[in-house]
């Protein structure tokens, strides 16, 4: 019925309003939620001419879309050849097996480094003949960082998707486990790899029957990496969990201390931490990430919070040569975006990423930048990098996305957060033209979320395609059919 409904809808502002000038005022009403903050411009990229456009001024949270101006930024800034850089440093040179001193290792901020990749650096000085540190082993990276940007949501900070962003990090700074229910009762037993130095205390059980009225699950964060899990877990199934870690710092520390325990090369010393490189020091080793294209393809495929955040800070860092944070990698982030010609006089960008709650945007400034993408032939290989509908990343299993007409023909961003649900992308279809679109929806309500056909997004999207079907095609050619909402 749902399907049948969403059909006839659509055959009918097709067959009424399709050859008038008030397609989109006739259709718009029909289609946008009632208790949500809607912005939206389409743009025929071939033209250069606005197709529709409707409150495309106002500010609203961006949420992921954010990421499409860090990848612009960091391109311009950073440079298609920047990588990252993870290196081992000595007072003095391998002799004999040993190194007469010190060693350092130095973090660069790699959102991708891995203990895997820590290990091959030290297998390099295996590899170099080194058996022997006399001195101490440091770890180099900055203090008294800042780990989260303002306006970040409390309740998601022991979530990986909201990991710290630091200079050490380690596997995301992330840590995965399995919550099981145990046999004839309804306590829970946690797994954990017990390699991993964290501490997490779980009370948890689970509602095998769901007879709870209320039954959530509660994950304090605790100083040191120690945490207590308690609450409860409805139904009987194994549950995933990946939890971001408090302190990098001191989680770099402690699987550095392990993976060196289990190293070829005896440290004398102690494992410690440090602020700077010493005065004199030698390259002994070094490991670079991927290069910044396909960091960028990873960031905005699977809408990487730490790549994206990661990447501020090197962008502030680089602008002012000063350590990067949180404010000045967004103001580093706003000129070199305003020296591209975007206008952002009044937007608001505190992160990279889009997680913050304080982010503001309007649906104009993200058209300039994805305009700035499509001309800008330095910015091209971001579009290749976008999810597209039904395919890859945060659109492949999107409603009313994985079909038909949307299905291969979009390539967007998605922005997503409680009560919000944007789009910012293109429509690329054979025989027509190249579509920009920006779809901003705030204040979104879960109970019409859960109730609705299909997201104002593809809604506004099969628009978009039926208004240039009706433009193209004479009418013996009859309207195309719409599959976009859900299943019964």
């Amino acid at each position: 019925m749902k399907k049948l409904t969403a059909t006839l809808l659509f055959c009918w502002v097709y067959s009424s309003t399709a050859l008038s000038d008030g397609y989109f005022n006739n259709i718009m009403p029909l289609i946008k939620p009632p208790h949500s903050h809607t912005s939206v411009i389409a743009t025929d990229l071939v033209n250069d001419t606005i197709i529709y456009e409707e409150d495309a001024d106002i500010l609203l949270l961006p949420a992921s879309t954010q990421k499409l101006l860090t990848a612009v930024a960091a391109t311009a800034e950073l440079g298609e050849e920047f990588y990252y850089k993870t290196e081992v440093f000595s007072h003095f040179p391998i002799r004999n097996g040993k190194v007469a001193g010190d060693l350092f290792l130095k973090f660069s901020g790699d959102p991708t480094l891995t203990t895997l990749e820590i290990r091959s650096l030290l297998k390099q000085l295996t590899d170099q003949g080194l058996y022997e540190v006399e001195g101490n082993l440091y770890l180099v990276g900055q203090s008294h960082e800042q780990l989260q940007a303002p306006g970040w949501v409390w309740d998601d900070l022991g979530i990986c998707y909201s990991a710290p962003v630091s200079s050490y990090i380690i596997n995301k700074n992330c840590i995965h486990g399995e919550l099981r229910p145990k046999l004839a009762s309804n306590k829970s037993q946690l797994k954990l790899a017990s390699y991993l130095p964290v501490t997490v205390n779980n009370s948890a059980i689970f509602d095998k029957s769901r007879t709870r009225d209320f039954c959530n699950l509660e994950l304090k964060r605790l100083p040191d990496n120690k945490f207590n899990l308690s609450g409860c877990y409805p139904g009987s199934t194994p549950l995933k969990l990946a939890i971001a870690i408090t302190d990098p710092a001191l989680f770099a520390l402690n699987s550095v201390r392990q993976i060196a325990k289990s190293s070829k090369i005896r440290v004398k010393g102690a494992v410690l931490l440090a602020d700077s490189l010493p005065a004199h020091y030698t390259l002994l080793a070094s490991h670079h990430s991927k290069p910044l294209p396909q960091l960028l393809d990873t960031m905005l495929v699977k809408s990487d919070n730490l790549i994206a955040d990661s990447l501020l800070k090197q962008i502030g860092e680089k602008r002012f040569n000063r350590p990067g944070n949180f404010s000045n990698g967004s103001k580093a982030m706003v000129q070199v975006l305003t020296e591209q010609g975007i206008d952002l006089t009044h937007a608001r960008i505190v992160d990279g990423s889009g997680l913050s709650r304080y982010n503001l945007l309007s649906a104009r400034q993200l058209s300039q930048v994805l305009k700035l993408i499509y001309t800008v032939p330095r910015y091209e290989s971001i579009i290749a990098s976008l999810p597209v509908a039904g395919v890859s990343g945060t659109l492949k299993y999107k409603s009313s996305f994985n079909r038909p007409p949307l299905h291969k023909h979009v390539l967007a961003k998605t922005g997503s957060m409680q009560g919000v649900d944007n789009l910012a992308g293109f429509i690329k279809r054979p025989n027509a033209d190249d579509t920009l679109f920006v779809i901003l929806e705030n204040g979104q309500s879960p109970v019409e979320k859960e109730q609705q056909l299909a997201p104002f997004s593809a809604l506004f999207l099969q628009t978009l395609i039926d208004h240039k079907f009706a433009a193209n095609e004479t009418a013996a050619s009859g309207p195309e059919t719409s599959t976009l909402s859900d299943n019964p």
